[in-house]
C-alpha cells in the first residue's frame, strides 16, 4: 500500500472555498489502476492559515507514479492554477509506503 498526501496551507477565511473546489472538481480517479480511496482532511488553524491534507491510498507507489504520468492526472489538474489566491504557497507532497 502507498499513501500519497499533499499538505495545503489555506488563507484564513477561504476554507469553505477550498473545500468547494475539491467537492466540485472531477478527480478522474475512477477506474485508475491501483487507486483505492481519497480523503480531504482539515487540520488545525493558526494566525496565518488553516492546514488541509489530501490523502489518497494506492496499491503501490508504482501505481501512484503511473497515475502522475497519465491523461487522468493531466485532466484532474488542468484548472489547478485558477484559485491560487486561496493557497498560502504551493502544496507539500509526502508519500508513504506501508511497512507493517
Amino acid at each position: 500500500m502507498f499513501v500519497a498526501m499533499n499538505r495545503f496551507r489555506i488563507h484564513l477565511g477561504r476554507e469553505a472555498e477550498f473545500v468547494e473546489i475539491w467537492k466540485t472538481r472531477d478527480s478522474h480517479l475512477d477506474g485508475v489502476p491501483g487507486f483505492r480511496e481519497f480523503h480531504l482532511l482539515r487540520g488545525p488553524s493558526n494566525d496565518e492559515y488553516t492546514l488541509f491534507a489530501s490523502h489518497s491510498i494506492w496499491d503501490s507507489a508504482t501505481a501512484f507514479e503511473a497515475w502522475t504520468r497519465s491523461d487522468a492526472f493531466r485532466k484532474a489538474h488542468a484548472n489547478a492554477g485558477t484559485s491560487r489566491d486561496v493557497y498560502l504557497g504551493p502544496p507539500q507532497f509526502e508519500g508513504f509506503e506501508q511497512v507493517l
